[in-house]
This record gives structure tokens, sequence and C-alpha cells, in this order.
């Protein structure tokens, strides 16, 4: 099986590029929802951030409330890497066991806070990036998602650069343009990686 990760800081399209990837009939594992599973009541990591951030975070049925998470550690460096240290352990061990379950040649994995330890940890055979400029992403934050600016400038701001992640990956898709144009490009990167034949 060949794993190949798919970062990029949030407003890049690498849910796009992951979602084109799974309609090409590729396995596809995103972190993303991984990270909303471990979280759910009676999880490890859902005991764990109610311990480190108290029932303000919790809504009436005891689920996290995630909006007002992601306000409170946008907004605090110290409480982004407290929420960090508690769910990363447990992403990557139901990453690890969604990986033993695949049954595809090639499985793609979202991992948006890609770090080079990962290539390691997932057994990963090349990482790619999709990226857009601060621009782009900003404009797609505000009109896609509907977030007031401050928050977006703010999530755009506590992620890693553009330039800092194209030091550790294989390859970068730049997707300043179009979802069909994006789409082209992911095409020619799966032959260049020999995913698929020329």
């Amino acid at each position: 099986m060949k794993r190949i990760a798919i970062a990029g800081g949030i407003g890049a399209g690498k849910s796009e590029a992951t979602d084109y990837l799974a309609r090409l009939g590729y396995g596809v594992i995103d972190a993303d929802e991984v990270a909303r599973k471990v979280v759910e009541p009676g999880q490890p990591a859902w005991r764990a951030l109610r311990d480190a951030f108290g029932d303000a975070v919790l809504q009436g049925d005891g689920a996290i409330d995630r909006e007002f998470l992601a306000q409170v550690v946008f907004a605090d460096p110290v409480a982004l890497r407290r929420l960090n240290s508690i769910t990363h352990v447990q992403i990557g061990l139901e990453i690890l066991r969604a990986l033993e379950l695949a049954s595809a040649n090639v499985v793609f994995i979202a991992l948006p806070l890609f770090r080079s330890e990962h290539r390691t940890a997932f057994g990963l055979d090349e990482v790619w990036s999709v990226q857009a400029s601060a621009d782009v992403a900003l404009s797609r934050l505000l009109q896609l998602r509907g977030m007031n600016e401050d928050d977006a400038r703010a999530r755009l701001a506590s992620q890693m650069s553009n330039d800092e992640r194209a030091a550790i990956v294989d390859h970068v898709i730049w997707n300043d343009g179009t979802i069909d144009a994006l789409h082209v490009k992911l095409e020619e990167q799966l032959r260049q990686s020999g995913v698929v034949d020329e």
C-alpha cells in the first residue's frame, strides 16, 4: 500500500483535494474527521479536554463545543498547545488503526498539521502540500466559510507558513485558482508520483 499525506493550511483547498482523490477511487483518511471522533463524549480526549478547559467547553448534550474551543485556542497560543498535546496522540492512534484496516492500494491521509515525524509514524511514501497565498486563503475563509475577519486572520497566523511547510514536503500543489485547475494539478501529480501511468 502506498501512503501519501496531503498537508496544507486552512483555506488552501486540502479538503477539496482529498474529496476529489476519493471520487477517483483512492482511499482517504481525514485527520479532521478523526479529530472529531476522538473528542466524542466518553472518549479519552473528551475527558482530558473537559479536565483542561472546564465544563465551559461542553454543549448541553455533553459534546465538545468545537466552535467555542476554537475561539479560545486560536486566541491563546498556550491553550492551543494544550489542546494539541491532548488530541494529537489520540488522533495518531486512530489514523494508524484506519491504515491497518485500509484495503486500497493507495491511501491519502489529510494531515493539516503535518510534521516531519509523521513520515515515520505513519510509514509515508510521500507528502504533498496543497497551498494557497495568504490573500486567497483569507478570502476563502471569509466567503466560503463565513468566518469573521479577525477569527480568520488569527487562524491563519497560528499555523505554519507556506515556506515552512514547503521545506518539509515532497511536492507543493498551488491552489490559487479554480477547482478545475486544482483537479488538473492533482492528476499531474498522480502521474509524476507514479500512482497512475503516464
